[in-house]
């Protein structure tokens, strides 16, 4: 998988304690499903220590999850057929076997990286984890935001991903002080679609 190319308008001047981001592609429209992680040399807390991926429709629910290493996720099933959940990425390779509901224990991610999840009974479902080093990251809103709140003061690397990105781009560094900024990301992706439940009979879903 290709890393991340991103081409970024960052103002001259010291970014926020607060910092507001709009992802877009290349065509200038809004990018929902990008992932920002802030990494800094100073040591970090773990704040995330739970969360949850759903299968739900037949798909994964979220398509893309941000969590910083060390973060137990749930599986829980919440359709009326079984499924069976895999990932053979070097961060993580995990299998849960053919289950209802959610299992007994959830599964660590404890190695930085992209995660690719999938299903042996349903080839077209997929998602992706990204697992970050640092607490703050997450994943863009379907107008392309992301806001992070009361960041510690001092310089970050700015780390962007999307799962449909074409190059792979070098980091952005920025200084955070007290005053409230906005910075503007362009990632060039090939746009798809995702991944969506086949249809049966008279356009309904299987579940």
């Amino acid at each position: 998988m290709c890393l991340l190319f991103a081409s970024v308008c960052l103002p001259c001047l010291t970014l926020a304690a607060q910092l507001s981001f709009q992802v877009q592609d290349q065509q200038g429209d809004a990018l929902p499903d990008a992932v920002i992680e802030l990494r800094s040399e100073k040591l970090l807390p773990h704040t995330t220590v739970h969360g949850e991926i759903t299968q739900q429709n037949l798909t994964f629910v979220p398509w893309v999850s941000a969590v910083q290493k060390g973060t137990l996720v749930e599986f829980p099933n919440r359709d009326k057929t079984r499924h069976h959940v895999y990932s053979f990425s070097a961060p993580k390779v995990f299998e849960l076997k053919l289950y209802a509901n959610t299992p007994e224990n959830p599964v660590l991610f404890d190695q930085p990286g992209i995660v690719v999840l999938g299903c042996n009974i349903h080839d077209h479902m997929q998602a992706y984890v990204y697992v970050g080093e640092s607490p703050f990251l997450s994943v863009s809103d379907e107008a392309g935001n992301i806001t992070f709140d009361n960041l510690p003061e001092g310089q970050y690397q700015v780390m962007l991903w999307h799962p449909w990105q074409n190059k792979e781009s070098q980091p952005q560094t920025i200084t955070v002080d007290s005053d409230v900024r906005t910075a503007h990301f362009v990632i060039d992706i090939s746009k798809q679609s995702k991944p969506a439940p086949p249809r049966r009979g008279f356009g309904k879903n299987y579940r």
